[in-house]
């Protein structure tokens, strides 16, 4: 199952657990169960620390858990976890083999101590660079938690029961058998929803900080970046995001990162954290900024508000809160989002299998996530507005190649149908003929760009006509002491690259800031 290189590694990995545990397997006669035991025989064959057992008796087959001897951890892979859950896997190995999680002491604490039944059940596809997250963090509570349970299920292998629960979009998160959330989610975020007292404590604690020099609202390379380099000036630094990694975790393959070849998403934006804790940065996790206060005098201090109750002020801002998939914002998008609505081809496209979908969108984004779906699913409806499509030659030249796929051009998509539970169709205008038509079809994946997170300072800082930070050279917004960086501002090409740039240079522009305004006349 595995080859010679992943069993080195994975080998190297297995010498830091210390306490022997068992996997158990249930399997039937089936090609999958055959190769999951192989998978299963490999890794035992690894270490003495784990025994395989082949008599398991769950229901979902094939499927195995990881039990410590006399112990109470309920943890279960049903489905075989390679792709982008291979890394959940091993994990689950160590951490049921006492190596000790990459955890905050306060939150392993919050971990330890809910009371309650939490019967956790994840619904994940291969594909999804999403869903490791969710599957690592409550394998995690299964194991420092009695009280939780956890089945990882993959979606794809598990047909009915997604047909059954009408599950459209993975990450898909039940707790005792009711729909608890979708889409990514940490350890945090899941303690916030199950701890409904911790926002507000976090937001006491929050608003008792001292002031920061300078305090960087945004998580992403932008945010990053700039914190870096505030931090490597000595000055007190904060760091408050709505999620650490921002767009960078629903980016699929990143291949023009320079002097990185090739990574993932979700793979860069933990490198960028981890390099950013490696200053004395004060992260602020799960925060959505809602409100900036200007300094009310020359050398005062500036307050950002916070959704959660929470207020931070600081001598320097700097912006970074980066951008979000545009909507269609046509009747039946909100309704059926998550229910055949989708934006992320990567993660959502498996449970769309031998089904009719429709793209939405002929750019870039638009045209690979139709050539992704197109070797997954029955057909793939291309809608653009414009009267071409303005992806790269190449991508057009590899769409129009393909069988099952159509492209539609100078369409306004006007309405989403659905039946009350799942979406079962479109409604498009050909813009030429102002005629209304009707497509058939089971899902719609949304590709039509992205819009700023700027909403919440209207009237505070300049915005351009698109919702953009105005900036200047140095990353200066209207506003003395409050700078602005990344995807959220006027600079253009959205790269990731030049967000890193541009959150740098915004950062010594704060510090130069700082210096002239808090020297002696």
């Amino acid at each position: 199952m595995l080859d010679a290189t992943l069993k080195t590694q994975l080998q190297a990995y297995l010498a830091k657990v210390t306490q022997p545990f068992e996997i158990v397997a249930s399997l039937d006669e089936g090609a999958k169960s055959e190769e999951m035991l192989g998978l299963l025989q490999d890794i035992v064959s690894l270490t003495d620390k784990i025994s395989l057992r082949t008599d398991g008796d769950d229901a979902r087959r094939p499927s195995f858990s990881l039990n410590r001897p006399g112990g109470n951890i309920s943890l279960r892979f049903a489905g075989i976890p390679m792709g982008h859950e291979f890394t959940s896997l091993v994990l689950a190995l160590l951490q049921v083999g006492g190596h000790p999680p990459k955890l905050e002491a306060d939150v392993i604490d919050q971990v330890k101590s809910l009371d309650g039944e939490f019967n956790f059940e994840t619904y994940f596809s291969l594909s999804c660079q999403n869903c490791p997250d969710v599957v690592q963090a409550l394998n995690l509570m299964a194991v420092l938690n009695p009280n939780f349970r956890h089945v990882a299920i993959d979606g794809a292998l598990f047909q009915d029961e997604v047909n059954e629960r009408q599950i459209m979009s993975v990450p898909s998160i039940y707790l005792n058998g009711e729909l608890f959330s979708q889409g990514r989610m940490g350890v945090e975020e899941i303690l916030a929803k199950l701890d409904t007292g911790a926002a507000s404590r976090d937001a006491e604690k929050m608003s008792a900080k001292e002031a920061f020099d300078v305090l960087v609202v945004g998580g992403g390379p932008a945010g990053a970046a700039a914190a870096i380099y505030a931090a490597r000036k000595g000055i007190r630094t904060g760091v408050a995001a709505e999620r650490f990694g921002g767009q960078v975790l629903d980016t699929m393959a990143i291949e023009n990162f320079i002097s990185v070849q090739e990574t993932e998403g979700p793979k860069l934006a933990r490198a960028l954290e981890e390099h950013v804790r490696q200053y004395e940065v004060d992260i602020m996790n799960l925060q959505r900024a809602s409100a900036l206060i200007p300094a009310s005098s020359e050398g005062g201090l500036h307050e950002v508000r916070f959704e959660s109750g929470a207020s931070l002020k600081a001598k320097t801002v700097i912006l970074s809160t980066g951008a979000r998939w545009r909507e269609m914002n046509v009747p039946g998008e909100q309704e059926y989002r998550g229910r055949g609505v989708a934006y992320c081809p990567h993660c959502d496209g498996p449970l769309f299998k031998g089904k009719r979908v429709a793209v939405i969108g002929g750019g870039n984004s638009g045209v690979e996530a139709a050539i992704d779906l197109a070797g997954v699913v029955a057909h793939v409806t291309l809608i653009e507005f414009d009267s071409q499509l303005r992806a790269d030659a190449v991508l057009q030249r590899k769409l129009h190649s393909l069988p099952n796929v159509q492209v539609i051009t100078s369409a306004l998509t006007s309405e989403v149908k659905g039946d009350g539970q799942k979406v079962v169709g479109l409604v498009y205008k050909d813009r030429n003929s102002d005629e209304f038509h009707s497509l058939e079809l089971e899902g719609i994946f949304v590709q039509i760009g992205l819009l700023p997170n700027s909403d919440w300072l209207k009237g505070t800082v300049e915005l351009s006509s698109r919702g953009e930070i105005i900036v200047d050279a140095k990353g200066q917004t209207s506003l003395p002491g409050v700078f602005a960086a990344g995807d959220v501002t006027t600079v253009p090409y959205k790269q990731i690259v030049i967000a890193i740039g541009e959150g740098a240079k915004a950062s010594l522009s704060a510090f130069d800031h700082l210096i002239r305004t808090s020297a002696p006349a």
